[in-house]
């Protein structure tokens, strides 16, 4: 499969594998296209609002799910203090990557003065107030810091998960707690499944007189055509204010199978659509740098250009092939782990 390369060596995508899941064997590797110059400085990263928070964030977000996968633990920390000295600000985590590795690593490459140059966020898994309550202990202990930025509820991906959510002893309460409690200062939910559930979620929050901070979603070029995030929940978090930080913008690195997109295009069209931050998965250094170039190195779209990306990739996605996350539960780690659910037991 031949992949294009433009913008000289602005964008490659090998930056943004899926968060979750593995990467496809077709995803584009490291070294393709020239690593970002040295003399990159955190003041160019590009800043977002993250909704109404009054937080600004950077316009892409390192992803956790890679940050435990590397052999030597000292790879991990360099590549998250990497990341924060050339500006990325958004440190996105989960309680159950890697075993809890991921927060374990990320927690040590925070000292010495980085956490005070991040904007720290993690996911539970737990939808009781006792199991969340507990994962959140445990997140905190690992992050080694006593107040996380924002905490989400992770893997939104059933009807069930609503009511679960907002019912009596019920997850929300546990996340609002520890809010009071100063153990975190905002709440989102994250999801990869159905809009429709965001959207349910969204409505049972309202039933409540709950307003989520953030919402997480995956968007991408060819959801725009199939089950879409973009057109029915988007304009919803927009309207809403929301800090919206987007996922999957290569699918999980299944849309380049389609060959009728490239990784660049990709990316841009990611980064085109009103979002606070875009999620990318960086397992190396050399990836790292690709993926801060690529941010800093974006430029917006025309009308004419998103449209010719949409109406090329119309026929392709229609079936939802190539975003296998909606269509199966190859990226659902709760569907493996149902038990994460229920108790704080990795």
């Amino acid at each position: 499969m031949k992949r294009r390369a433009f913008l000289g060596a602005s964008i490659v995508l090998a930056a943004c594998r899926g968060k979750t899941g593995p990467t496809s064997a077709s995803a584009p590797t490291e070294g393709q296209i020239p690593l970002a110059p040295a003399a990159i400085s955190a003041a160019q990263m590009p800043m977002r609002p993250l909704g109404k928070t009054g937080v600004q964030v950077s316009r892409i977000g390192l992803g956790g799910a890679h940050i435990g996968r590397q052999s030597d633990e000292q790879e991990s920390i360099r590549i998250i203090r990497r990341a924060i000295d050339r500006g990325v600000t958004f440190m996105d985590n989960a309680w159950d990557y890697n075993g809890g590795k991921s927060e374990e690593r990320m927690g040590k490459a925070l000292r010495d003065g980085y956490r005070q140059k991040a904007f720290l966020m993690t996911k539970l898994d737990g939808r009781t107030k006792a199991a969340a309550t507990e994962q959140l202990e445990q997140s905190l202990r690992r992050l080694q810091t006593d107040m996380i930025d924002l905490v989400q509820v992770h893997e939104v991906i059933r009807f069930s998960d609503p009511a679960r959510v907002f019912g009596m002893g019920g997850a929300i309460e546990a996340l609002t707690d520890a809010r009071k409690a100063g153990k975190l200062r905002f709440i989102g939910f994250t999801g990869h499944k159905s809009p429709e559930i965001h959207l349910a979620m969204l409505q049972a929050a309202d039933d409540h007189g709950f307003a989520f901070d953030t919402i997480q979603m995956p968007l991408n070029v060819m959801d725009a055509h199939f089950s879409s995030f973009e057109q029915k929940v988007l304009p919803v978090a927009v309207r809403k204010g929301m800090g919206i930080l987007h996922m999957k913008p290569l699918g999980g690195g299944f849309i380049l199978e389609s060959n009728v997109v490239s990784a660049v295009e990709c990316l841009q069209y990611a980064m085109n659509l009103p979002t606070s931050v875009m999620i990318t998965g960086c397992d190396s250094i050399g990836i790292l740098d690709q993926a801060i170039h690529a941010a800093i190195e974006f430029k917006p779209l025309s009308n004419a250009e998103v449209e010719s990306l949409l109406a090329r990739t119309r026929a392709t996605a229609e079936s939802g092939k190539f975003e296998r996350f909606k269509i199966s539960d190859y990226f659902d780690s709760t569907a493996k782990h149902p038990h994460w659910l229920e108790d704080a037991k990795i």
